[in-house]
């Protein structure tokens, strides 16, 4: 407790890192206080009752990640959402389109710059399709004052919802500037979490009344032991050793590597991140929305099952659908011949493999192998909260103990103290950790800006 409490202190002294983390929270501050502020001429409460008896699981997913704003029409109702379908969008296009290969692998920062304005542009575009189905939605659940103009309401309502995403945006560009840690990541860090308190307090009382406080000490614990597991998960790498070529320096010969080079080749276990989640996540939307739309008898087959997250054949499929994700999501990021053009153009080599052909097939095979692991993890993390919902725990809080919520908490977590921990250690303070460094989620596909 001393040495947290010296952290603490040694955090305050340094001028600029005490500067960046009010700004951040003053940022954030904001951008809950938006999440309250409902569109004129909608009956939050009227809106909020008649999603939440629909039960479906995508109004769920994206009210937890706008923080509860979705469900009661604020002006943040679609959050960041945009922005994020808009970055995976081109984000995805990087990988097809020679034009954005080059803007992202060839031009530097002014091909950046470039993407940063197409995403913003398209960020607005798909803002304000969203807000049509999102006021259609609104509309179909009876929350309009009936005694606006109906052109009225579509017109200033949209244009409200299209600001709300944009100054969203640039809240989280000017935290990633002026602040501490991502802030796009943490934007939907705050959305999901807000959550968190209200789900902890009812399973306190819920599980104290019905099950006794054995069983939610063994709740707990458990929910300690995945967050770890999660963390060991995100933070893993697989290091491949790495030789450079003696180069002559005056009269005699040196082991000098090429500035900024690394002595290994860190390969993440989980190299995908959130994303198989994601993909996966958006394919078991469809069967859903068919359950909804199809016959009695349907509903209540196999394609109804799907549309149930706790079922056996929803959570069989969702599984699989991850870790095949995973692994054509890593094959996408990892590309065994540019590591193998870089260390032949660096004079360096993987001992006991020869350059060229053979260490890109070596490098090749060894993602595909620790891949394994972490797609099998990505895939029980996501099934977790249907099975710890089936033993008792409350749907709310059984959402923590996986998916994208949980590992969109630790990710973001990891990566805001990694930042602290590097001012910290800048000014010869102690570190975070006794040992080790702190990782965060460098090199590891993240939603949006580098989530």
């Amino acid at each position: 407790m001393n040495k947290f409490i010296e952290t603490l202190k040694n955090i305050w002294k340094i001028d600029e890192l005490r500067n960046r983390i009010m700004f951040t929270l003053l940022m954030l501050a904001v951008f809950r206080f938006g999440s309250f502020v409902v569109l004129p001429g909608v009956n939050s409460d009227i809106l909020s009752a008649g999603i939440e008896s629909q039960g479906n699981e995508l109004f769920g997913l994206i009210n937890s990640f706008t923080g509860g704003a979705f469900n009661t029409a604020s002006v943040f109702a679609l959050g960041i959402m945009p922005y994020i379908t808009a970055s995976i969008i081109i984000q995805l296009l990087g990988f097809a389109v020679p034009y954005f290969q080059r803007l992202q692998q060839k031009e530097g920062e002014s091909g950046r710059k470039k993407i940063t304005q197409i995403t913003r542009i398209l960020t607005v575009l798909i803002t304000i399709v969203q807000g049509g189905g999102y006021l259609t939605l609104v509309s179909s659940q009876g929350a309009v004052d009936p005694s606006l103009s109906p052109t009225l309401f579509w017109f200033s309502n949209i244009v409200i919802l299209s600001t709300g995403t944009i100054f969203a945006m640039w809240i989280g560009e000017k935290i990633t500037d002026k602040g501490i840690g991502n802030g796009i990541s943490l934007l939907i860090m705050i959305g999901i979490i807000a959550s968190l308190p209200g789900a902890v307090a009812y399973e306190l009382t819920n599980q104290l009344d019905n099950t006794g406080p054995l069983f939610l000490v063994i709740e707990f614990l458990l929910f300690f032991v995945v967050i770890v597991l999660t963390v060991l998960i995100v933070q893993g790498i697989r290091k491949i050793p790495l030789q450079f070529a003696k180069r002559m320096v005056g009269r005699g010969a040196s082991n000098i590597p090429t500035a900024g080079a690394r002595d290994y080749i860190p390969l993440k276990v989980n190299a995908a991140g959130v994303m198989p989640i994601i993909f996966a996540q958006a394919i078991m939307f469809l069967p859903g929305t068919i359950a909804q739309w199809a016959s009695g008898e349907a509903q209540g087959g196999f394609v109804g099952a799907l549309n149930d997250w706790k079922s056996l054949p929803y959570n069989i499929l969702f599984f699989f659908l991850i870790v095949i994700f995973t692994y054509v999501y890593t094959a996408l990021l990892v590309n065994p011949q540019q590591y193998a053009e870089y260390l032949k153009r660096q004079n360096a080599f993987i001992p006991g493999i020869k350059p060229g052909k053979q260490t890109q097939d070596f490098i090749d095979s060894l993602t595909t192998r620790i891949t394994l692991p972490g797609s099998i993890f990505l895939g029980l993390i996501s099934i977790l909260p249907a099975v710890v919902a089936i033993f008792g725990v409350n749907d709310g809080f059984a959402l923590f103990f996986g998916g994208t919520s949980l590992l969109i908490l630790v990710g973001v977590v990891l990566d805001t103290l990694q930042q602290i921990e590097s001012y910290l250690l800048a000014r010869k303070y102690e570190g975070l950790v006794k040992s080790g460094k702190l990782k965060g989620r460098s090199g590891m596909q993240q939603i949006g800006a580098g989530m």
